[in-house]
């Protein structure tokens, strides 16, 4: 009888440990027996680049394994999987170049990267022959990349509507649920942990623009950066307008939109708050959870839903693309890479499509109706429902309309503005997921 000789160990190296690292460092040296079975070689975890040695004395990891040389760390040739954890544009793109260039597949977790120049790193790694992974920098835990970019690879995605900012999600949870205004709803999650001490990135939406490009290249077979999707916080979502929204049926979230129209040659990618019926699926997702909401041909609709930050939930997927690069490093193979044989046109924001939901101040005589309805004809701009709320000074229309181009609405809103009648329109908001 003959054994075969064991495999050679998987070497993995890790730039940053942060809160995702030092989970994953934990997993990785704590489950290194059984992630080796599934793999099908040994994994050894040789090194961990931080920009402070001191920091790391109270991380229950080897201190023999910290480094503050990255660059030698990565390109000391003997690598099999590098993971990027630090984030940021500069050095995490020099640093993953140069670990593919030194014969490492690559796992990151950095949507800023990917968003801004992704294309650069694709060709590094198809250049190589290596893997780049990237569960980790849309959802957190939340497995949508490969869903994406594997499993439906033979259907047609239509839309994908996400909810992909735990923070902004808390915030306009709290909001709903206990009529706090923005400021308040966000010392609340500041308080709790859920927001940076500097939230701009998350209340901005240049987190979930980031997540958008992402999820539209991957859905739609083209190259989409995050300077191609229209951007739009949550910063002047007032509790007037949540109050709006309840009393539609709908709540306001933060919605990552991703769409391409039927003949398969235009796509549109925006992150803005807008209006979404009570009875949507996304409409109950709570607290600083995400949820990924896919529209496909074939498989209809499918949502994924789980938690999109924190160490721990982030590290699981991070683990999950390590198990399956290092697999493919044992196999002598790669997974797929970029896919943008499609190349579509990215739309203007002003040639997007969608419903309004437009909150207008008017003085309570006759004729404001029919002016009002005019100017919105006058842009071919269909009015659904309108309503009055309120008498006197404090007279208000309210209007839905039906689908209509973003340019239309915005030139609807500038003549309502000059109308004489008119004292202001306090608050224009999409409304989205209504068939």
């Amino acid at each position: 009888m003959t054994t075969s000789a064991p495999a050679r160990p998987i070497r993995i190296a890790m730039l940053g440990c942060g809160v995702v690292g030092t989970e994953v460092a934990r997993f990785l040296l704590r489950d290194a027996e059984e992630l080796g079975r599934r793999v099908g070689a040994p994994v050894e975890l040789v090194g961990i680049a931080v920009r402070r040695l001191e920091r790391t004395r109270s991380l229950d990891i080897p201190s023999e394994l910290f480094t503050t040389d990255a660059k030698a760390l990565v390109t000391r040739g003997d690598l099999d999987v590098v993971i990027e954890v630090i984030g940021g544009i500069e050095p995490a793109r020099e640093l993953i170049l140069a670990a593919l260039e030194s014969g490492a597949s690559v796992v990151t977790a950095n949507k800023a990267l990917l968003a801004e120049d992704g294309d650069t790193l694709y060709e590094a790694a198809v250049k190589a022959e290596r893997d780049l992974y990237y569960e980790a920098a849309v959802a957190g835990a939340i497995p949508i990349v490969r869903p994406l970019r594997e499993s439906l690879a033979g259907d047609r995605v239509e839309r994908v509507l996400g909810i992909v900012n735990g923070t902004t999600n808390f915030i306009l949870d709290a909001m709903t649920t206990t009529g706090a205004g923005f400021d308040d709803a966000l010392d609340e999650a500041q308080r709790l942990g859920f927001a940076e001490a500097d939230p701009t990135a998350d209340v901005e939406g240049f987190d979930a623009a980031a997540k958008a490009a992402i999820l539209a290249g991957l859905a739609f077979h083209t190259r989409v950066t995050i300077a191609d999707v229209h951007r739009e916080g949550i910063t002047e979502v007032t509790a007037a307008d949540v109050a709006s929204a309840s009393e539609i049926g709908s709540v306001v979230k933060l919605l990552a939109i991703c769409e391409i129209d039927p003949e398969g040659s235009q796509v549109s990618v925006r992150v803005h708050p807008a209006m979404i019926p009570a009875t949507h699926p996304l409409a109950s997702v709570r607290g600083a959870y995400n949820a990924v909401f896919v529209e496909s041909e074939a498989a209809g609709q499918l949502m994924f839903y789980g938690p999109g930050a924190g160490g721990a939930p982030t590290a699981s997927a991070v683990l999950g693309d390590v198990v399956t690069v290092a697999r493919h490093r044992v196999d002598g193979v790669f997974g797929p890479g970029e896919t943008v044989h499609a190349q579509v046109e990215v739309l203007d924001i002003g040639r997007a499509r969608t419903r309004y939901h437009v909150q207008i101040d008017v003085e309570d005589r006759p004729g404001v109706l029919a002016a009002v309805a005019e100017a919105f004809a006058v842009h071919d701009v269909s009015i659904k429902t309108v309503r009055q709320e309120g008498r006197g000074g404090d007279a208000q229309l309210v209007v839905v309309t039906h689908e209509a181009d973003d340019a239309a609405l915005a030139a609807t809103v500038g003549q309502l503005r000059d109308l004489e009648m008119v004292r202001g329109v306090s608050s224009v908001m999409r409304v989205e997921g209504v068939s």
